[in-house]
């Protein structure tokens, strides 16, 4: 089983209603909208999917719910973020009985592992599962780096490992992988605020935050880049960094649920311990925000770079 790990990929945000149940149409209404724009895949329970929150049940709904929405249009992942090794085996066992075709994983929660002890988490997870697998680089957030030489031991014993999320923060990270490995390992950025710069060294791909609420901004990027049209891409890039820096912020999740709310796809609704924002907070990212729409480009026909 493979996966063609390139262009956007959005991990989008999980839906809530009033009771704090799983709000599964405005959910599908922003599936929708992802698919409309051109995206390549779906990333679910991620980061900002609030996974912390989120019971194996909901994940297993999730799952499920979007393999319905994009009739194999495009892959579907769901992201495994979990405490223990065992805990993680079966969120993989669930993603597969509810058609997911593939994962993505962080290292260890809570736990700060060593190199062997991630590196032995990693296999036991891909040991388990036929589903490809991206590992999501991430140590400046979750304080565990996962190293060229840690890759390369993955990379010859566990076959279906075939990608990183790339958020070290370090964009010559990309060359050093694509000097390593190849085309072994495909690179997707994780960082809204380096994605075009990781595009033009060579990323594959990218795990997109604000596409949440601006989809074909987003793949309009990707595609622009992807086809050597840079200047285009760079003149769209400048308009959305303010936007994009919303994504590189501990309130996150309320900021991008903002915009979605803004741009007609989503709701501002957060799940416990998380509350919405309010105060100057919130006036400050509104204020982005309506910049942003105000100033909001005419796209080129960017989909027959796609």
């Amino acid at each position: 089983m493979t996966i063609n790990w390139k262009g956007v990929m959005p991990a989008v945000t999980t839906k809530f209603a009033d009771n704090d149940k799983l709000d599964l149409n405005m959910f599908a209404v922003n599936i929708h909208a992802q698919l409309q724009a051109g995206v390549h895949g779906i990333i679910l329970g991620g980061t900002l999917g609030e996974a912390s929150t989120l019971t194996h049940d909901e994940k297993r709904t999730l799952v499920r719910e979007t393999v319905k929405i994009v009739k194999g249009k495009v892959p579907v992942i769901i992201n495994i973020a979990e405490q223990a090794t065992i805990a993680a085996k079966e969120v993989a066992k669930h993603a597969k009985e509810e058609g997911a075709s593939g994962l993505m994983v962080l290292p260890p929660m809570r736990y700060k592992a060593d190199d062997r002890e991630t590196v032995a988490y990693f296999k036991a997870i891909a040991n388990s599962t036929d589903l490809p697998i991206m590992i999501y680089n991430n140590p400046v957030d979750y304080g565990i780096e996962v190293t060229l030489d840690m890759f390369e031991e993955l990379l010859n014993e566990c076959p279906n490992i075939q990608a990183v999320k790339e958020s070290t923060r370090d964009v010559s990270n990309i060359t050093r992988i694509k000097m390593r490995f190849g085309d072994r390992l495909a690179i997707l950025s994780g960082v809204d605020t380096l994605a075009l710069e990781s595009l033009l060294m060579g990323a594959d791909g990218w795990v997109a935050g604000l596409v949440c609420a601006f989809p074909a901004e987003t793949v309009a990027i990707y595609a622009l880049a992807k086809a050597g049209k840079i200047d285009e891409a760079i003149e769209l890039y400048r308009w959305f960094l303010p936007l994009l820096e919303l994504d590189i912020n501990t309130k996150l999740v309320q900021n991008i649920k903002l915009a979605e709310v803004a741009t007609g796809i989503g709701t501002e609704l957060v799940r416990e311990p998380r509350l919405p924002l309010v105060g100057e907070e919130r006036a400050r990212v509104l204020r982005i925000i309506k910049n942003g729409i105000k100033k909001r480009p005419e796209l080129p026909d960017y989909k027959q770079y796609l």
